[in-house]
């Protein structure tokens, strides 16, 4: 790879009308001085999405804009990179904070790694208090697990990172994004390119920060559709089930046996029962209570005995009884 190759960034956009230019207006800022174009997947929007990212392009020539007819985030991507003959693609969100130095650290990390992607810290942070309760869980090892491009960590070798600085030459290599992902496509992807002898690096130079879901419900929604589609991956490539994906499915079995014996021992007089039952409840609870003690987040820390259940039963629930629907 020259010193600075050239760089496609590709964005896939739908109803980003808010947005959208501000998220262009990073991207045109980068520190980078090699060639670099911008190309926007757009799919079919409510908003006024589609028109601004033409007006977009039509002010700057190093922005250019391609159809995504389907909505899905892998046929956006694939339609991106299509558009582009870049040496290097790196794939960014419209809803991601992209930092003036993103692109020339990430080139500048393929050429010192010789690997085929590398990515960074997804920095969550939020604006309102159950933003920011959401985002100290989504940083927490308790709430996600310890992958470093969560929490932290020294720069090395990794099965998977945020978004990603790719050598087309790998993309070329294992065709693209898979289609039929609509999500943890990023996941997949990253074990194809290990699976043919290519490398994924994590380094933490790389921080995005990463707005989060702003309630709730829009939490579970996305957290059921993460255990979802994991189960997925894990249907296809059996070979990447861990202990790790399968700590919220477990749970939520094990707080659903303690329940059904707390009912039965209550309903049964049967005191050993009930204190069997109450054993993986109360090891929960005190979990979420020391988790939500130790971790940063201030006043919203309050929110997080309630945040922490949602991820944890929302992931556990999509992987047991989520629908891939391909």
């Amino acid at each position: 790879m020259n010193s600075l190759p050239s760089v496609a960034i590709v964005m896939p956009v739908l109803n980003e009308e808010d947005h959208l230019e501000s998220a262009i207006a990073r991207l045109l800022a980068q520190d980078y001085n090699g060639e670099m174009m911008i190309v926007v997947a757009v799919a079919p929007s409510r908003d006024r999405t589609e028109v601004i990212a033409a007006e977009l392009a039509e002010r700057h020539p190093s922005v250019r804009v391609v159809a995504n007819p389907s909505g899905r985030t892998p046929s956006a991507l694939n339609a991106a990179i299509g558009a582009s003959q870049s040496e290097v693609v790196v794939r960014v969100d419209g809803h991601a904070l992209i930092p003036v130095d993103y692109v020339r650290i990430g080139v500048e990390t393929l050429n010192r790694s010789g690997a085929d992607n590398v990515g960074g810290i997804m920095a969550a942070s939020g604006l309102t208090a159950m933003q920011k309760a959401i985002a100290s869980a989504m940083t927490s090892k308790f709430g996600v697990g310890g992958a470093a491009f969560h929490v932290g960590g020294t720069e090395g070798e990794a099965l998977t990172v945020y978004l990603g600085c790719f050598r087309r030459s790998a993309l070329e290599r294992v065709g693209g994004y898979d289609e039929s992902m609509v999500r943890a496509q990023d996941w997949e992807m990253n074990h194809r390119i290990r699976e043919t002898g290519g490398t994924v690096w994590f380094t933490p130079e790389m921080v995005v920060t990463y707005r989060p879901r702003s309630s709730l419900r829009s939490l579970s929604r996305q957290y059921f559709g993460y255990g979802t589609w994991r189960r997925e991956v894990a249907r296809r490539y059996r070979e990447t089930i861990s202990l790790r994906y399968l700590a919220a499915p477990v749970l939520v079995i094990g707080l659903a046996l303690g329940l059904l014996f707390i009912v039965i021992g209550l309903l049964a007089s049967q005191q050993l029962l009930l204190w069997v039952g109450l054993i993986p409840l109360v090891a929960y609870l005190l979990g979420v209570i020391g988790a939500s003690v130790i971790s940063k987040a201030g006043l919203s820390g309050f929110l997080l005995p309630i945040v922490f259940p949602v991820m944890h039963i929302s992931w556990g629930l999509g992987f047991l009884i989520g629908r891939a629907k391909s």
